[in-house]
């Protein structure tokens, strides 16, 4: 069964030396950045840093549909990249049981000059899917994104509609343990929108652990069940998501006058 667990987990970015003397009166000080999150700190070897995430614990059960909630520059997306293995956090411990896929570009690996069909072999690799794995979702994906002969074309040649269909579908043809979206899956124009929004269920259906990163309460509160308030990197607040989201609304005014 996948599961997620973080122990005190904490991501530093390091501040270039021919920044430091904007830092040095800074010393054993975290500072907020403004709105931005995180805080300036200089770490116990006298260098520059920024702490993105501090001290994060957290334990993701199979069947959680989990939603990061917080203002920009809380730390949603860093804490997404940490869990796809992007970061690497300077402190703290990570568990991880299952496939991990990040959603956070459905664009990513499309070459405009292969065709639809070779796009599907490339860019299905390119999200773990084995070449004779990615061969056999071309049936389906040729009916959902209804673009007939134009999978024969150069990618170049399509609208733009016609990209995310076909980007769309294959994102979403996967069947990963541990899904990771970063604002949700965006499904093109109003007629293509029906579909797409069913595909996006049953993709969330095949999923053991999603993890949702958005500013929208009604795209969080559809799609998850359980979530956390980030602030400045740290957990704030964390529970069922309608109170995670009944804190940040309740405390929205506060937390935007201290960043």
């Amino acid at each position: 069964m996948a599961s997620i667990q973080l122990k005190d987990v904490t991501v530093d970015f390091p501040v270039y030396d021919k920044h430091k003397e904007l830092f040095i009166p800074l010393v054993n000080k975290i500072v907020p950045i403004s709105r931005t999150g995180g805080g300036i700190h200089v770490n116990s070897g006298g260098k520059a840093i920024v702490r993105a995430l501090a001290g994060i614990s957290l334990d993701i059960k199979d069947g959680d549909r989990f939603g990061l909630v917080g203002l920009n520059g809380a730390g949603k997306t860093t804490l997404l990249r940490v869990l796809a293995g992007i970061y690497e956090p300077s402190l703290g411990e990570i568990t991880i049981n299952g496939k991990v896929s990040p959603l956070f570009n459905i664009s990513l690996g499309m070459d405009l000059d292969d065709t639809g069909y070779e796009n599907i072999i490339n860019v299905g690799q390119f999200l773990g899917m084995g070449v004779k794995e990615a061969r056999s979702r071309i049936p389906e994906i040729e009916e959902f994104t209804e673009l007939g002969k134009f999978l024969s074309l150069p990618v170049r040649t399509y609208s733009s509609g016609m990209m995310v269909r076909l980007s769309f579908a294959i994102a979403t043809s996967i069947n990963p343990e541990i899904l990771l979206l970063d604002e949700g899956l965006g499904a093109g124009d109003m007629v293509f929108a029906e579909k797409a929004k069913k595909r996006v269920e049953e993709l969330i259906s095949r999923t053991s652990i999603m993890i949702l990163a958005s500013h929208s309460d009604a795209l969080v509160k559809q799609m998850c069940n359980k979530g956390i308030l980030l602030e400045k990197g740290r957990v704030l607040f964390q529970g069922d998501i309608d109170d995670v989201i009944k804190y940040y609304h309740e405390h929205i005014d506060s937390l935007a006058a201290a960043s």
